[in-house]
């Protein structure tokens, strides 16, 4: 297949996308990675008037540290990030997500801008970004806001961004010391977009939970920050019936459809395994590095 005509435009300055999203508005479609819109083109299930390409605006592709956050820019790629000493050091949670990511011509094209962006709710840094209330950086004409995730995402593959508005960055806390982290998903192949994925991070003293962060992926239309989990280790602490708690919890909170791939029941069953086994693997990451 081939896609449909359209007009191709590449700026090179942030300035200059807004000023084309502006003349062409909901009939644009804007280009980072493509690894989602290049088939919907093909296909011909998106048909835009124009397609403005952001590759050549090398000032949205970067990771620093800015007071105690990582800032990642939109056009930053995901092999840019899965390498990053400094995500590793401060942020390996996400480090370890990114490695779940497609494949490598995925992530070497891919952005998390892109992946942010296209909202799928089965997605790996959609849950991450939930999971540790990022805040997502979003410029328009009228200037510039910042939303939280549960602003941002909407429902399936839809976000609050306006046609004339680019996510530009992202800002994710830095892990805190003796944290522990998980990301744990179940997919039919290694690659593929997850029936069911869970990010935890937690910070434990002894059996003592201090901070736990989880989301699930793939479970809803929005990824799913699973609070009444995180409540149920934080009072209780990291034992076993806890664990088991906050597990059977998290699977009450999601809200799975059935597909051709599992049926609502099953990302149920899912939800409650995984989350079970991510705390685990978090809570001993916690202890080993205190």
């Amino acid at each position: 297949m081939k896609p449909p005509p359209f007009e191709y435009h590449d700026p090179d300055s942030l300035e200059e996308a807004l000023e084309l999203l502006t003349r062409y508005g909901e009939e644009a479609k804007l280009l980072a990675g493509g690894q989602s819109l290049m088939p919907l083109l093909n296909f011909r299930l998106s048909r835009p008037a124009a397609l403005v390409d952001l590759n050549r605006i090398a000032s949205l592709a970067y990771v620093r540290e800015v007071n105690g956050r990582l800032s990642l820019g939109a056009m930053t790629r995901q092999r840019a990030i899965e390498f990053s000493p400094l995500v590793r050091e401060r942020l390996p949670l996400l480090a370890e997500a990114t490695t779940l990511v497609g494949h490598l011509p995925i992530r070497t094209r891919g952005t998390i801008g892109g992946s942010l962006a296209h909202a799928d709710p089965a997605a790996e840094y959609p849950a991450i970004a939930t999971a540790l209330d990022a805040e997502l950086v979003v410029r328009g004409p009228r200037g510039e806001r910042v939303l939280r995730p549960e602003e941002f995402f909407v429902s399936y593959l839809t976000t609050a961004l306006a046609p004339e508005e680019i996510l530009v960055e992202v800002r994710l806390p830095a892990a805190p010391p003796g944290s522990g982290w998980a990301f744990e998903e179940f997919s039919r192949r290694h690659g593929d977009f997850a029936i069911v994925g869970i990010a935890v991070q937690l910070v434990a003293d002894g059996e003592n939970c201090r901070v736990a962060r989880l989301a699930a992926a793939g479970v809803g239309p929005t990824p799913i920050r699973l609070r009444a989990a995180e409540e149920i280790l934080e009072r209780e602490g990291l034992v076993e019936q806890s664990i088991e708690a906050a597990a059977a919890r998290a699977a009450e909170l999601v809200e799975p459809d059935s597909d051709i791939h599992a049926s609502a029941d099953y990302r149920r069953h899912l939800t409650r395994v995984l989350t079970r086994r991510a705390i685990r693997r978090a809570a001993k990451r916690s202890q080993e590095a205190r």
